[in-house]
């Protein structure tokens, strides 16, 4: 069952006086079946960062559509926008995005707080989350009480607590150590395998090497597509260097 389509998106920047015109990123198209893993690559500049924020709804496309579930992100009014965010999408950022003067349990309760749910919602939505990513005995420590990766697992829970359609992960590796990578990529991998739909953006290719598809971006365009298949991490790691190593070169056809 498709849960993502991404129709056609073009996105074409102009600068302040409309002078220059810069194209971020031309006719994407694809989908996204419900509980799948997908990861997004390509360059700095390539236009993935340009394409999760349409996806996240914090940018809208020139041209193009993105549909969740049935529903076109145009037809959203832009007062509902908010509330549809925090009601459909969960995000995972590198810098974890935790409030320093809220406690982990404060700041993974904030989205329930916005949407108005009652405290016992809230705790009984937070315990099964707090166990399974093994923070339970550190929500009442500041962020700044705590290691980068269990900010990441605090902001993992916040993602997970509304009980999003859709997660969205821009580069959640980027400020961890080996050890909390991996630890993070663990829980990614067991929520995924629970249903939970996840696209993130990363550099990283062992952290793509976890997703079940990987999508590679050049120049604004889907370059090309690795799916899984019965191929191990190690496997995947390896055709995803291959790939990248392609993207460098100036005459590589595309395959999409």
């Amino acid at each position: 069952m498709t849960i993502l389509e991404v129709q056609c998106v073009e996105k074409i920047y102009t600068t302040r006086f409309g002078g220059n015109h810069v194209q971020a990123l031309s006719n994407v198209s694809f989908t996204v079946e419900h509980g799948e893993y997908v990861a997004i690559m390509g360059e700095s500049g390539s236009g993935k960062t340009t394409l999760l924020n349409i996806l996240a709804a914090l940018d809208k496309p020139t041209k193009g559509d993105i549909i969740l579930e049935g529903k076109p992100l145009s037809t959203i009014k832009e007062k509902e926008m908010t509330s549809f965010r925090r009601d459909n999408l969960g995000f995972v950022f590198q810098d974890f995005n935790l409030l320093d003067t809220f406690s982990l349990k404060d700041n993974i309760f904030l989205p329930l707080v916005l949407s108005g749910k009652k405290a016992q919602t809230m705790e009984r939505r937070l315990q099964p989350i707090a166990e399974k990513l093994g923070i339970k005995q550190l929500l009442n420590k500041y962020p700044y009480e705590v290691s980068g990766g269990q900010k990441q697992r605090a902001a993992v829970a916040r993602a997970l607590i509304t009980n999003p359609k859709l997660i969205l992960a821009d580069e959640p590796t980027g400020a961890l150590d080996s050890r909390s990578s991996d630890s993070l990529l663990k829980v990614f991998n067991d929520i995924n395998q629970e249903g939970q739909t996840i696209i993130m953006v990363t550099h990283s290719t062992k952290a793509a090497s976890h997703a079940g598809r990987v999508l590679f971006i050049k120049d604004g365009e889907v370059f090309h597509q690795i799916y899984r298949g019965n191929s191990s991490n190690d496997e995947m790691y390896q055709k995803i260097s291959d790939t990248l190593t392609l993207l460098l070169t100036t005459g590589g056809d595309r395959n999409e």
